[in-house]
């Protein structure tokens, strides 16, 4: 085969980014860090990607603050070749979940956040206001 291709959705597994780096036509993968199954996977995603020359795009499923701090450190990676598609909170959300929300800046970027874990807090008073049911899979610990 020889027409380029791009690993998607729904699951770049790091398992699928190798084989299709080996292939060949493969040039690139479009990484969604809640498709994959978190930070880890997406931080290895995007070793290999680096480490075979493939692009790397990092896109958003319309998540709130929380993913989208992720979704934003994530595209600061050296591995990551292309422009992504994240948003600003409020293109979604009227208030997101997180301080400092992700604010679109005048030059048409969002600053990365920074700060310890993600660089973001999650407004939990707000969060209280909003949230419609508790489950826990064990009692938390106070």
């Amino acid at each position: 085969m020889r027409t380029p291709t791009r690993l998607d959705a729904p699951r770049p597994h790091p398992r699928a980014v190798r084989r299709a780096g080996a292939l060949g036509p493969c040039r690139g993968v479009n990484l969604k860090p809640g498709g994959v199954g978190g930070p880890a996977a997406a931080l290895e995603i995007e070793a290999l990607c680096r480490e075979a020359g493939l692009d790397l795009w990092i896109g958003g499923m319309l998540e709130s603050g929380v993913g989208r701090a992720l979704n934003l450190i994530l595209a600061a990676l050296p591995g990551v070749t292309l422009p992504g598609d994240t948003s600003a909170s409020d293109r979604y959300f009227a208030r997101d979940l997180v301080r400092p929300p992700a604010r679109l800046q005048a030059d048409g970027t969002i600053p990365v956040p920074k700060g310890p874990g993600l660089g973001v807090e999650v407004d939990r008073e707000y969060l209280a206001t909003v949230t419609v049911r508790e489950a826990w899979l064990r009692p938390p610990t106070r």
